[in-house]
């Protein structure tokens, strides 16, 4: 067997010393968040992030975050059948951050944080008034993976503010999202290059 040209640490994940949370974070980089609006059954606003998400499917269209145990969120898709996800943006960054906070369920994170809120178009948890866009879903279905919950949600409707929209499409340089990082770092918008897709291989 050939030695490894580069020198690696090796972390085996069953080792009770290593933390396998801390390490996929921090390598699994940067993650888009998912900022997450709810209602619980009583309808009460809940607003946290979750920076394991992603698209599932085009057709139809879904989107999926991931709940690491069960929180408030969790419990209130799982009651209500309905989230928006909010796009979050720069100057959101630390309102976002301020709602990842451990408050005590049945606690309305946007009014003690002094975050607007408004109607949204098709479902009825409330979306981020200064968010760029928001994604209105209906779930689609849940999967437990060990001690964290899938969540898929059907898109419904998308709504992106008109700043944020150049000749009809959302703009990376508007919306300015940003990321989850490893630790307590966070990515700031990116630098963004475009590269056409090959339409075959190279000779």
């Amino acid at each position: 067997m050939l030695a490894p040209v580069n020198p690696r640490r090796v972390f085996a994940v069953d080792d009770p010393d290593v933390n396998p949370y801390r390490l996929l974070t921090a390598l699994v980089v940067p993650r888009p968040i998912a900022w997450v609006s709810t209602l619980s059954g009583d309808g009460v606003v809940n607003l946290a992030p979750h920076s394991f998400f992603t698209v599932s499917s085009n057709r139809p269209p879904v989107v999926q975050f991931t709940s690491v145990g069960v929180k408030d969120t969790l419990r209130n898709v799982l009651a209500t059948g309905e989230f928006v996800v909010n796009l979050a943006g720069l100057p959101q960054m630390d309102a976002v951050n301020q709602t990842s906070a451990p408050y005590e369920a049945g606690v309305d994170e946007a009014a003690a944080l002094g975050i607007a809120m408004e109607p949204s178009e098709l479902v009825a948890p409330p979306r981020v008034s200064d968010a760029p866009a928001s994604i209105e879903c209906v779930l689609h279905t849940t999967i437990e993976v060990g001690t964290c919950t899938l969540v898929l949600g059907r898109v419904v409707a998308v709504t992106v503010r008109d700043e944020a929209m150049v000749d009809g499409s959302p703009s990376m340089s508007r919306l300015q999202p940003v990321s989850r990082l490893g630790g307590a770092e966070w990515g700031l918008p990116p630098e963004v290059v475009a590269l056409e897709r090959p339409l075959q291989p190279p000779p």
